[in-house]
């Protein structure tokens, strides 16, 4: 279960500073945010566990464009920006834990990564991990789908 509570008043909202400065709006905010998500562990059929996650959000939507429902939807659109890229970039390609730091080589290896999520999201690939083991096993159909990239 989720549950959004938002705050759009600007006499309320004028008490959030920027930079800590108490008293001094941030020029574009228009509504503080609070999720509350219950999550449930059921093992054999039994509550074993609740989970209660909070989080907080600001935003610059006017709260005429972006009711609750709105928000929440735009929230749970980051969660699935973050799942379907960053998850992908942090744990299948590890790359938290690449050592290269210097000069061009991490921008070109981020290209590559880049590259090769996007040829297989156009390949119709859901699972990038088992994109990734399907084209190590099969060479010339890696070729192939890199060699026709430019087709449509």
């Amino acid at each position: 279960m989720r549950a959004l509570w938002a705050l759009a008043d600007p006499a309320q909202n004028a008490y959030v500073g920027s930079s800590g400065t108490h008293g001094t709006p941030w020029p574009h905010l228009r509504q503080l945010c609070r999720v509350e998500r219950h999550r449930l562990t059921i093992r054999r059929g039994q509550v074993t566990a609740t989970e209660v996650e909070v989080r907080y959000f600001v935003t610059s939507a006017d709260p005429a464009r972006a009711d609750a429902q709105g928000l929440l939807a735009a929230i749970r659109g980051h969660w699935g920006i973050e799942n379907r890229l960053h998850y992908v970039r942090d744990v299948t390609f590890d790359e938290d834990r690449c050592q290269v730091r210097g000069g061009a080589i991490p921008e070109t290896l981020a290209a590559c990564r880049n590259l090769v999520i996007a040829l297989l999201r156009r390949a119709g690939t859901t699972n990038i991990a088992a994109g990734l083991r399907t084209y190590t096993a099969r060479p010339a159909e890696a070729a192939l789908l890199v060699l026709g990239a430019g087709l449509t």
